[in-house]
């Protein structure tokens, strides 16, 4: 594996980037030397960051679920990783006291974003050895009847990011496509951030 003073610099896309695994992903990969384009809705949150992270954090304030927004963005970036993390907080309730519009946020979020993004990464596409993380969930594998449709949404990205990996070595495109699973765990936010960066830096700088 390279060290950060070998590596060149090259650019990530992070989307859901002003908070949680986001954040602390961008922070890692900036400590690395590499430029990374954070997506989020909260400029407030983002305009934190930037200051925090310095220039080699370029805040863009926009809607991840926008498939304009994922060509544009790819198209005026040339990442080299896209980290899919962007995602709604599910509705806390069992089935019956959900509606379809808490039920479906997930889908409507992180299953969207996700499409739209994959999709944009394989039509544009990206160069060969790029990498695409989408951010599952560990609810993926085992349901979560508490959260409406989350774990049904998460499990749907997980699918789309292996139905991409096909396309992509169907057509020699080069393009690696994981999924990253975090598990519901008792540690704080920023320790299970710190796990979640280091599997994701790790796959992308892995020779």
């Amino acid at each position: 594996m390279m060290s950060s003073s070998q590596q060149p610099v090259t650019t990530a896309v992070v989307t859901g980037a002003s908070r949680g695994f986001g954040a602390a992903i961008a922070a890692a990969l900036i400590d690395r030397g590499h430029r990374v384009v954070g997506v989020a809705r909260t400029a407030e949150a983002l305009a934190d960051l930037r200051r925090e992270l310095g220039a080699m954090f370029v805040p863009v304030v926009a809607d991840a679920t926008d498939a304009e927004t994922a060509r544009t963005l790819i198209e005026q970036h040339q990442p080299t990783l896209l980290v899919l993390n962007a995602g709604a907080t599910p509705a806390a309730g069992p089935v019956h006291e959900q509606s379809w519009e808490s039920f479906s946020r997930n889908w409507q979020v992180d299953t969207q974003h996700a499409f739209h993004w994959i999709r944009a990464a394989l039509r544009h596409p990206l160069a060969p050895d790029s990498l695409v993380v989408a951010m599952s969930s560990g609810a993926a594998l085992r349901g979560s009847p508490l959260s409406g449709g989350y774990a049904g949404a998460k499990a749907m990205v997980r699918f789309l990011a292996a139905y991409a990996a096909d396309e992509s070595r169907r057509a020699a495109l080069g393009i690696r496509f994981a999924t990253v699973l975090p598990q519901i765990t008792p540690a704080t936010e920023l320790g299970a951030s710190a796990s979640i960066h280091r599997v994701i830096v790790g796959l992308w700088t892995e020779e």
